[in-house]
């Protein structure tokens, strides 16, 4: 199956929101012709001068040159880019030294063309493991890229970075810093190899908000745990993830002295409503899905433990087939509590699906009726709650089942 001719998926938002411009942000999108033909494959963001800047990159120890520079950009410029490039198609990720010289070529490209530093440019690739990616390519491109940068191009770019994406994955609020309004927008691209620890999963958000890049950095590390952290498609860290975030400053309000300063009590709800939305498009737009799961644990010993649990039934291949399929198959639950290595007690467990109480006390409860539970698993919208009955630890985790069109996808990925 062609990738530009995969149906949009079910889950997708029934509208597209239009992102404003961002003061101190211009976008070019091009054709760099890397993979796919006769579509935007390339993105490039400029930043004002002085543009506070933050980054969480995979850990995958197979991780792509690309991510490498750009963690590197973030620490040695101690927070501070005045551009990002991307493309779509190869990941120049596994490709040696051959890679690293792409990367340098990317930089140097970008950094003469817009009139700035190669050190304050941060660069991403996503699509193939393992090809070469030639730099001419999209060097070659840039000056034309330039003639038609814009602020108002946030629709394309988030279209010119997708893979096996069906939609592209857009998002914008306003938010309060004091008395002063501020914009923040974000897109994405991800559908499979989602399981970021920090998957092919990118993500970029700008804000003309003035917050020092330590906090910035502080911000983006917290908000990623419980939105990016806490999705998964299909298990699989992918070694390109990474999410910037960029704050140029010309909303020009008072500085935020810490995190928890009350300056940023609106702005830290809102940046995390807009991390959140983003990460669950990525999981709308999981490969082949159908259904969209949350998957909410309580009552564990810690937070960690209870990350644990929604992760490995968040991750079941049997769970995950179950709903697909429309099985109510709650016994494959408790199999992924049991198996997942977070300390847990039989007898005190409870499960629960589509606000059914199902399992407790170590067994079925009795005149369990099937029917309701039937009924909310052949929904699009699945919740499982599952409550450990330990202590106050919670997390929870987002997915989507697992059907036969990701293997389709998957098994034609690089034809």
């Amino acid at each position: 199956m062609a990738k530009d001719s995969l149906p949009v998926s079910p889950l997708a938002p029934k509208t597209m929101p239009v992102l404003p411009p961002i003061a101190g942000v211009k976008i070019g999108i091009g054709q760099a012709g890397i993979k796919y033909k006769d579509r935007n494959d390339l993105m490039v963001m400029t930043f004002d001068k002085g543009t506070a800047v933050a980054g969480v990159f995979t850990k995958s120890l197979t991780r792509a040159s690309p991510v490498d520079w750009s963690e590197l950009v973030v620490a040695r410029t101690k927070g501070r880019a005045r551009a990002l490039i991307v493309n779509s198609g190869n990941a120049n990720a596994f490709t040696g030294k051959a890679g690293v010289e792409t990367v340098k070529q990317t930089i140097a490209g970008v950094a003469e063309t817009f009139g700035i530093l190669a050190k304050e440019v941060m660069v991403s690739s996503t699509g193939v493991i393992g090809q070469t990616l030639d730099a001419s390519k999209i060097t070659k491109i840039l000056p034309n890229v330039k003639k038609q940068m814009s602020g108002d191009l946030w629709r394309d770019a988030a279209a010119a970075i997708m893979t096996t994406d069906t939609f592209p994955k857009l998002c914008t609020r306003q938010a309060k810093i004091g008395e002063r309004a501020v914009t923040i927008n974000g897109i994405a691209k991800g559908s499979g190899m989602i399981a970021p620890d920090m998957a092919t999963m990118l993500g970029y958000i700008c804000t003309d908000a003035a917050i020092p890049p330590a906090i910035l950095q502080q911000l983006l590390k917290q908000t990623n745990e419980i939105s990016f952290n806490a999705i998964t498609v299909d298990g699989d860290t992918s070694t390109n993830d990474n999410i910037i975030v960029a704050a140029t400053g010309a909303a020009g309000n008072k500085l935020p002295e810490s995190l928890t300063d009350p300056l940023l009590r609106d702005f830290r709800r809102v940046f995390a409503d807009v991390m959140l939305d983003l990460a669950h498009q990525v999981v709308m737009d999981g490969e082949g899905a159908q259904k969209f799961i949350t998957v909410h644990v309580t009552g564990a010993k810690n937070k960690k433990d209870a990350k644990t649990v929604a992760m490995a039934i968040a991750n079941s291949p049997l769970i995950k087939t179950a709903i697909a399929g429309g099985d109510a198959n709650w016994g494959r639950v408790v199999m992924a509590v049991g198996k997942s290595g977070a300390y847990a007690e039989r007898d005190k467990l409870k499960v629960s699906i589509g606000g059914t109480l199902i399992a407790t006390n170590g067994m079925a409860v009795q005149g369990y009726d099937e029917k309701p539970v039937a009924a909310h698993i052949n929904g699009r919208d699945i919740v499982i709650d599952v409550d450990l009955g330990l202590g106050r630890g919670h997390f929870t985790a987002w997915t989507c089942d697992l059907t036969h069109g990701y293997i389709s996808i998957n098994a034609d990925y690089r034809s």
